[in-house]
């Protein structure tokens, strides 16, 4: 985990490429391959865009109160039993359409960059448990499912 660069810019940039590779990994898929479920265990392409979805979420939810005190909340669900709260949290969006899934994504991802646009880069530097978070799931975590993906979509070709 990459947590030493304290250029809240260069950081952007980092989170913007993962990105772009994540997106990358399922573009050109059909709607029916996204909804295939080996990718990664029983998960389909549309489910670890919901997963995406929610940690992007997370962080934008956490984040704040971090900038603030400069340490993570006391109880954070999702580091105190990382599979259950996956395994919630797959469930509770597998009521949502491809399209609600691509959207909540899109949404959630942009809102995340809007707010790191507002974060003051002199507080980001100062603060290591921010950047560390935000290191964990974004730019470490969106390459973990970019792989994933691929290494899918190889074994399927």
């Amino acid at each position: 985990m990459q947590t030493t660069d304290t250029n809240l810019a260069t950081i952007i940039d980092r989170i913007d490429a993962n990105w772009a590779d994540f997106r990358a990994s399922y573009a050109g898929l059909s709607d029916e391959e996204m909804l295939i479920h080996d990718v990664s265990g029983d998960w389909s392409v549309r489910d670890i865009l919901a997963h995406g979805a929610d940690w992007d979420a997370l962080v934008l939810s956490i984040l704040p109160g971090i900038l603030e005190t400069g340490r993570h909340p006391e109880h954070d669900e999702a580091n105190a039993d990382l599979d259950a709260y996956n395994a919630r949290m797959t469930e509770e969006t597998r009521h949502l359409s491809l399209d609600e899934v691509r959207r909540e994504l899109e949404d959630t991802h942009r809102r995340l960059l809007d707010y790191l646009g507002t974060v003051d880069a002199d507080g980001f530097a100062a603060n290591a448990a921010f950047r560390k978070r935000l290191a964990a799931d974004t730019w470490d975590h969106y390459p973990e499912h970019t792989a994933a993906i691929r290494a899918w979509r190889e074994r399927r070709s």
